[in-house]
């Protein structure tokens, strides 16, 4: 970056940098690929910093989320459909730790069923989860991100919800 830019290259990465970790995981569960959501970040983090002097401040976190959700939907339609790419465990792990094998391993069967389902939900469903769920917004910053009122965040939130539930117990039904 340039060394001339009066700090603004400092400012961005005080800014963006502690978030992208969330950046990334929110792209690789929209676009269930672990190299395109890569993509989908470089991509949003150079749009970031090429408008960054038109950020006002306020939820840096949200801000950055907006521009990869935004990215991740460009990318896709001008790509192809997300092809399916398993995650990694640490996305959705069990709660706590297990003390004696047989619970770890049904915690982590448990997850990888979680996992599973998550991946099926609509795009529109999952982003919201995934932010309400993994990333711990707020309805309101979530809003932000997917630039819809906070109505229709509780409404697909629990849309999602729901059918993550139906999802989990049609495969209960249909496990040995």
């Amino acid at each position: 970056m340039a060394a001339g830019d009066g700090g603004r290259t400092r400012r961005f990465e005080a800014v963006a940098l502690p978030h992208l970790p969330a950046a990334y995981n929110l792209a690789r569960w929209i676009c269930r690929n672990e190299a395109d959501a890569a993509d989908v970040v470089q991509e949003a983090v150079m749009r970031a910093l090429q408008y960054f002097d038109g950020y006002r401040g306020g939820d840096a976190r949200a801000w950055l989320l907006q521009i990869v959700r935004n990215s991740a939907h460009t990318w896709i339609g001008r790509n192809r459909p997300a092809g399916l790419v398993p995650l990694v465990d640490t996305e959705v792990e069990a709660a706590g730790y297990a003390e004696d094998p047989m619970t770890a391993v049904a915690s982590r069967a448990e997850s990888a069923a979680v996992r599973q389902a998550i991946t099926r939900l609509p795009l529109e469903q999952r982003e919201v989860l995934i932010l309400r769920e993994f990333e711990d917004l707020s309805y309101r910053q979530i809003a932000a991100v997917i630039d819809s009122p906070i109505g229709t965040v509780m409404s697909r939130l629990s849309r999602a919800r729901d059918q993550l539930a139906a999802i989990i117990r049609a495969e209960q039904r249909a496990s040995p």
